[in-house]
């Protein structure tokens, strides 16, 4: 690393966003030697998408960031092992999922493995490229029902219904309203890293990687409450400053820097992108923000005093006679809010959480979860109550305490993470999204690498994932380092 180190001692960086991205393109341009380097934090906390909290117990509770996707080329899941952050691994093998049906009907365990198994099937063939060539215009949830109309398991009783349910889950993993807003052949340019999912770190949670980052870090690198307004790029040399950028922050604080990575969410740069850059982003970028997907999912987390579901079950399912996820109700529903009054079809269930023995959580996503943000903490808890018994039958207690996370209405974030739309090349959008200013392809005697872009949306194949940030921050980085040595030479 010894050729960047003497030229790189000048240039001024400034890291916009302290989640993964940000914090692995600081702490990436630190060891390479870079020294004039600062992260403008909007939020107080550091960590972005990642929330580790405590608000039942002296265990952690993971508000964003759930798991690490993947074991094998993972760099997440390798910092953790290498760390020992890793929870030990439990033994799920006798743990199931109970499905119950509207009406507080227990459906066969047998049926919902065979359902679920079929999803998961077919779900890889879209990610492998092995979908069949008449579905690749499809969305995803045309896909999905087409190919298991053709399965015996359609004519099977309540099969469509547990089927229904599957896409509905799946939604969560898409962050979407709806899987038939979803491509269907793009979900192969998405990498699945081999390996079991951790669905919980250990007792640190995600916090203890975020601190794994930053322990090797100057004190005071890292700014919080520092929300940048506008970035001015391309500016020539005034007034005795020789920086082509200027960060203005909404504080009205200036920072002037030689580059600046911009870690923001998709959903910020939707929102801001238009206005927030000077002179403005390049067409081909603005369309890119604009046709990628950013959606929403939120986590409902249920603490009772006592647990009133058996030790085996790993979650309660719920599985309604005719749900958000069937093409014929989302579409009647598309052009009106009539949905709004079911919202809580959304909700997939409420699975078990790792170390609290007493707490169940809820998933939701897409335009339900966003409603559900609008409505009180106790309207929530009620409903979610009400599910709960009328689905099962038994006796369930009032709720002690209650936590909901509310990201899409969050103006740091607003929403969860990217997806790509039926119609939509995500492939080269998501380039096109990484792609640092000015434009090389545009002849110009302008600095180069004045904005550089990180985050999980211009990752192509491991979008929508933290390993994904983590090395779009990482790319970025080596982008000037590699830069800076060249220049030496």
């Amino acid at each position: 690393m010894s050729a960047p180190q003497a030229v790189s001692k000048d240039a001024k960086v400034v890291v916009v966003g302290a989640g993964f991205a940000g914090l692995s393109a600081v702490s990436t341009l630190v060891q390479a030697g870079f020294q004039q380097v600062k992260v403008l934090e909007a939020n107080g906390r550091v960590g972005g998408r990642v929330c580790t909290t405590k608000p039942f117990t002296r265990n952690i509770i993971e508000l964003g960031a759930n798991w690490i996707h993947g074991q094998k080329g993972n760099p997440l899941f390798q910092l953790a092992k290498k760390n020992n952050l890793l929870s030990e691994e439990a033994d799920e093998d006798d743990l199931d999922d109970y499905f119950f049906k509207e009406g507080g009907k227990q459906l066969s365990d047998k049926l919902g493995e065979k359902v679920t198994a079929l999803f998961e099937k077919l779900i890889s063939k879209a990610s492998d490229s092995k979908i069949d060539r008449k579905y690749r215009s499809l969305s995803l949830g045309d896909y999905l029902d087409a190919a298991f109309a053709e399965s015996s398991l359609a004519s099977s009783g309540d099969g469509p219904r547990i089927f229904e349910w599957c896409k509905r889950n799946e939604c969560t993993n898409e962050a979407a309203s709806s899987l038939f807003e979803v491509s269907a052949y793009q979900l192969s340019e998405y990498i699945e890293l081999d390996g079991e999912f951790y669905n919980c770190l250990g007792p640190g949670g995600y916090q203890a990687l975020l601190d794994y980052l930053m322990k090797d870090l100057p004190s005071g690198i890292i700014l919080n409450n520092k929300a940048v307004k506008s970035i001015q790029w391309d500016l020539k040399p005034q007034g005795g400053s020789n920086h082509p950028v200027k960060l203005i922050c909404e504080d009205d604080e200036i920072f002037e820097a030689d580059h600046v990575i911009v870690t923001v969410s998709l959903g910020v740069l939707k929102q801001k992108a238009a206005t927030m850059f000077e002179p403005s982003l390049p067409q081909s970028k603005l369309t890119a923000i604009e046709q990628l997907g950013f959606g929403t999912v939120n986590k409902i987390f249920l603490c009772f005093n006592e647990r009133f579901w058996p030790e085996d079950c790993e979650g309660i399912q719920l599985v309604w006679n005719e749900g958000p996820e069937d093409k014929s109700v989302y579409t009647s529903h598309s052009e009106g809010e009539a949905w709004k009054e079911t919202w809580y079809k959304k909700i997939c269930g409420f699975d078990s959480v790792a170390r609290h023995p007493t707490v169940l959580c809820g998933w939701i996503a897409g335009r339900e979860a966003l409603h559900m943000e609008t409505l009180q903490d106790s309207e929530v808890k009620d409903t979610c109550l009400r599910l709960l018994r009328s689905f099962t039958g038994w006796s369930v207690p009032d709720v002690s305490k209650v936590l909901i996370s509310r990201w899409g209405h969050d103006s740091r974030v607003l929403g969860s993470y990217s997806s790509v739309p039926k119609g939509v090349n995500g492939f080269e959008k998501q380039k096109e999204l990484g792609e640092p200013l000015p434009l090389q392809r545009k002849a110009s005697d302008s600095k180069p690498l004045q904005v550089l872009f990180a985050g999980e949306a211009t990752h192509e194949n491991f979008y929508a994932t933290t390993h994904g940030a983590y090395l779009s921050g990482i790319r970025e980085a080596q982008r000037l380092i590699n830069h800076y040595s060249t220049k030496k030479k």
